[in-house]
């Protein structure tokens, strides 16, 4: 396995950014929403158990997942919530750990949005938390996604809190300010995690 470094944070943190910013530094990038796309995508067993517990409601008519429409049900029903993580947490798990072997950068970057909430800390030589106040969350998660304030509002309270992601961090960066800012501070974890990287090729 490669030397891994966790990239984490709260809704409109701004982790895409940052992973971006790492990846132009030619950093492999493993990112956990991708692999939780890729598994339900057709084809794949879990979209086959998703379509047979909820029906073909579930599907758009071309096959692939309607997420709305699960979205929904799993947001009502705690049972259901409950039922897809069960499903899809080895499928994810089993995936990402092959998309990390194959990683060739000097190291590689694991984006896990749910990182503290799922308690995959352990997987992780590092973990790095990009870190904004909550209103500033709520703002670019407004402009982004176009819910209400009361919809972004539910997002951050089925979220791990600030304080529970800070608490596991071993880096952080603030989001807050300047873009220049934030790309001067991912240039100076990129060369301290060569070094980390490289010391543990030495041991």
């Amino acid at each position: 396995m490669p030397y891994i470094v966790a990239l984490t944070g709260g809704i409109g943190s701004g982790k895409s950014t940052i992973a971006n910013a790492f990846a132009a530094l030619d950093i492999d990038i493993v990112d956990s929403d991708v692999i939780a796309r890729q598994v339900v995508e057709p084809g794949q067993p879990a979209l086959a158990a998703v379509s047979q517990r909820f029906g073909d409601e579930i599907l758009h008519l071309n096959g692939s997942l309607n997420r709305g429409v699960l979205r929904q049900k799993i947001f009502s029903s705690p049972q259901d919530k409950s039922w897809i993580n069960k499903l899809l947490h080895p499928f994810i798990h089993a995936e990402t750990r092959k998309q990390l072997a194959l990683t060739r950068s000097a190291w590689c970057l694991w984006v896990v949005p749910l990182l503290v909430e799922n308690h995959l800390q352990h997987i992780a030589d590092r973990v790095l938390v990009v870190d904004v106040d909550r209103e500033t969350q709520l703002a670019r998660t407004l402009c982004r996604d176009g819910i209400s304030r009361e919809q972004a509002g539910n997002i951050l309270v089925a979220q791990a809190s600030r304080e529970a992601r800070l608490a596991a961090a071993d880096d952080i960066i603030d989001n807050s300010g300047s873009p220049e800012a934030a790309i001067a501070r991912v240039a100076e974890l990129h060369q301290h995690y060569l070094a980390l990287a490289a010391a543990i090729d030495r041991d």
